[in-house]
């Protein structure tokens, strides 16, 4: 008795296998550059000399999850946001434009500025290695000039929100910051400045849309230029 043939498996076309595999990639990115570690590039010098413009990061979005366990304290790298930490979050005044500043006040915090010194909790706190004053103007509160001018200089006192932290450029005379917008809302930080990967010294992006001609122009200016304008020095230098 002869017997009987069995029905080939269907075989999966080649493009189909491709499809399937970047449908996977492109789900596990999405997930990592939400949940886990997220790129963002300096568009401006608020942060100098701690953050140049052009310089590419990668985000920790991990570390200031939700209130761990003690258990989960111990086996995973999630902490509450500390003092000095560089930080990425929303602009509180425009929500979709992301900003990095260092936080100097967390909840509860009393701060103020007084002549350019930054007073903590009632007690002057002495320029750290990172805090740059490039103009030697000092604005004081009678001055006949703008608010916002005289904000930069002399501010407060305020008292830091249960719910807000206090962040200001390391580059403070030429930083748009919590002087002049306030306190970041917790549920606005996004994640911690982890390690710049890459550092690029030619035209950089502002962070807004140019148009398909104008970033086109941008993309092989980058291209032309990245073996001669690429800051090797930087590559893969801790953010600290």
């Amino acid at each position: 008795m002869a017997a009987k043939e069995t029905a080939p498996e269907p075989t999966r076309s080649v493009f189909r296998e491709y499809l399937e595999a970047l449908l996977v990639a492109a789900v596990f990115l999405g997930f990592t550059n939400t949940f886990v570690l997220k790129t963002f590039y300096i568009p401006s010098g608020s942060m100098e000399d701690t953050l140049l413009v052009g310089d590419h990061l990668f985000v920790n979005r991990f570390i200031y999850g939700p209130a761990p366990t003690e258990l989960e304290r111990r086996l995973l790298p999630v902490r509450p946001l500390e003092r000095g930490d560089i930080v990425i979050f929303r602009s509180p005044e425009t929500p979709k434009l992301d900003l990095v500043k260092r936080c100097i006040g967390l909840p509860g915090d009393r701060i103020e500025m007084v002549d350019k010194e930054l007073v903590l909790n009632g007690e002057a706190v002495a320029d750290n290695s990172y805090t740059k004053h490039g103009d030697p103007r000092v604005f004081d509160r009678a001055s006949a000039l703008t608010p916002q001018a005289r904000q930069r200089d002399n501010f407060g006192p305020v008292v830091v929100p249960d719910d807000g932290y206090f962040c200001l450029g390391d580059n403070r005379d030429f930083s748009y910051d919590s002087r002049f917008w306030g306190p970041v809302p917790e549920r606005f930080v996004k994640g911690r400045a982890l390690v710049v990967y890459w550092s690029f010294g030619g035209q950089t992006p502002d962070g807004t849309w140019p148009g398909w001609r104008a970033r086109l122009r941008q993309l092989a200016s980058t291209a032309l230029g990245f073996l001669t304008e690429t800051r090797w020095s930087r590559t893969l230098r801790l953010v600290r």
